[in-house]
């Protein structure tokens, strides 16, 4: 048989797990691989970010990064878990105070989500300073199309739960959500989709930063950009669209997963 007679092999597929733990420690790796990959691609501001996923077997907790800790330096054995109240139940270094009043409201509002992603990158923050939504100028972009909202107010650094439930609220039931003067948040229905959602959506809004500062973007037919949505926007293209950086920044240093 010749190179050209074999079969072409089946895309990959989202996994099924025998086990909650198998099913954890999944989610872990893929937590700990999008620290790396966000560390890498510029998205950290000191001690802000936060991705979160949620527990497998208790839903009302979430594993997420320890505060002050570099994106870069994130293993499986680093992430923390914090239950409903705040309380880390799983690992010795405190939480985020911000992440914890974010996170956890979005995660009780979507029940449907396993992971959100929040950090301070510059596109992201520089678009939200206006105050918009993204227009779909791009292929790319209109994975966002009628599909994100914008959090349209700003009263400081996020302490509290009743503004994270007012977040959630922007959200609503979208895969993403602009936080004026703030930056962006995305979720998905895996670790990697709402990384992946993260990812292209600050590139998005470099683009649109970019058209925009060389003269006025040509806007895609709104019939085509919901039709370009439905390819590019739905749970497998987001799924799909992380396995390879995956697989990418596990070659590249694999001690993230111990």
């Amino acid at each position: 048989m010749t190179d050209i007679d074999q079969a072409i092999e089946p895309l990959p597929s989202p996994p099924t797990f025998d086990s909650v733990e198998d099913e954890r420690l999944h989610r872990k790796q893929r937590l700990a691989a999008s620290f790396r990959l966000f560390s890498k691609f510029g998205f950290e501001e000191g001690v802000a970010g936060h991705i979160t996923a949620r527990d497998p077997e208790f839903p009302d907790r979430f594993w997420v990064n320890p505060f002050a800790m570099s994106f870069g330096h994130i293993r499986v054995s680093d992430l923390i878990c914090v239950d409903a109240t705040g309380a880390v139940v799983a690992g010795r270094k405190p939480v985020n105070t911000a992440a914890f009043a974010i996170h956890s409201q979005v995660h009780a509002a979507r029940p449907d989500v396993v992971a959100a992603a929040h950090s301070h990158s510059i596109f992201g923050k520089s678009w939200s300073a206006l105050g918009r939504l993204l227009d779909p100028i791009t292929q790319d972009v209109c994975a966002f199309y009628k599909a994100h909202g914008l959090f349209d107010d700003y009263t400081g650094v996020v302490i509290d739960v009743e503004e994270g439930k007012r977040i959630a609220a922007a959200l609503g039931e979208h895969k993403a959500v602009i936080l004026r003067n703030h930056g962006l948040l995305t979720v998905g229905h895996s670790v990697g989709e709402a990384a992946w959602w993260f990812i292209t959506m600050e590139r998005s809004c470099q683009a649109q930063l970019l058209a925009e500062a060389a003269g006025t973007p040509v806007k895609i037919d709104p019939d085509q950009a919901a039709l370009t949505a439905s390819q590019v926007g739905n749970h497998y293209a987001g799924w799909l669209s992380f396995q390879p950086l995956y697989e990418k920044i596990v070659r590249e240093q694999p001690d993230l997963l111990d």
